[in-house]
């Protein structure tokens, strides 16, 4: 009883550390006083600046579409990555394939930032979207394929030769059996994907150029010119969209399994008449 009284108090410690600062800084983003040293009064005034600054909202509009194709390309390829490391039946390859999946991992944010930099000027490539694009993909694919993989690891492969006993070609064993199956860490790896690339810096401080950026790399070049109340209220609604993403995710996984467990229930009632 103790250590289950102790598990709560070092979680409640844990989510304090956690969104305290955050929570602080949403507070201020409401301050009529211009700074964070004391709070004078309420106001909208510094969203409706985050709203009239043209600029940045452009910027916003480019960093989540950024998100959101860099996610969905990753995500693609990462979910067929992981069917064929899976499917690899020498263990040695299939070893040598994960392992050269986790190496972006695992590598520092500054290493992987600026490997990309070298690379693009070595081949000529422009610094701009394609490059940050070209990056957040790499960068978000092995995150997919760790969260397909598990998934692959959990399935009866004897649905899959079933369906190829009963004549089903192999796009037909993908479509129709094996991604189905692997939608909760498809949808997983994506909403990861997205959120991986949407607060990512260190790589999109390489690679970014030809007047493109992303929003923390504008918060950063703006912070640096002094605190400024509206990157406050930049943050929180950020922060807000992020919230409404989590709880977006969270009902669709529930979803998913509730329609997994009435099939679930349906197939064992057939199956009891059957009998």
């Amino acid at each position: 009883m103790k250590k289950f009284k102790w598990s709560y108090l070092y979680l409640a410690v844990v989510f304090l550390l956690l969104y305290t600062p955050i929570f602080y800084l949403i507070f201020y983003s409401f301050n009529a006083g211009g700074t964070m040293n004391e709070f004078t009064g309420f106001t909208w005034e510094n969203y409706q600046a985050v709203f009239d600054d043209t600029r940045l909202i452009i910027i916003v509009l480019n960093t989540f579409f950024l998100a959101f194709l860099s996610a969905l390309i990753a995500t693609m390829i990462g979910t067929f990555g992981a069917m064929g490391i899976y499917y690899t039946k020498k263990r040695q390859a299939r070893t040598a394939l994960l392992s050269a999946n986790n190496i972006l991992l695992v590598s520092p944010d500054v290493i992987i930032g600026a490997s990309f930099l070298i690379f693009f000027t070595l081949i000529g490539f422009s610094l701009g979207f394609q490059s940050v694009l070209l990056s957040h993909i790499a960068f978000s694919i092995p995150i997919v394929v760790l969260m397909v993989l598990p998934k692959l690891q959990e399935m009866n492969d004897s649905m899959v030769d079933a369906a190829r006993d009963l004549g089903a070609s192999n796009f037909q064993v993908v479509k129709n059996i094996i991604l189905p199956f692997l939608s909760p860490g498809i949808i997983a790896g994506y909403f990861m994907a997205f959120t991986y690339s949407l607060d990512d810096f260190a790589v999109t401080f390489f690679v970014t150029g030809n007047g493109f950026t992303t929003l923390s790399v504008e918060i950063y070049s703006r912070a640096r010119q002094g605190i400024s109340l509206e990157i406050n209220a930049l943050s929180a609604l950020v922060f807000l969209f992020s919230m409404i993403l989590v709880v977006g995710y969270y009902f669709i996984s529930k979803d998913n399994t509730s329609r997994k467990v009435r099939k679930n229930r349906r197939e064992a009632r057939e199956g009891t008449k059957l009998g």
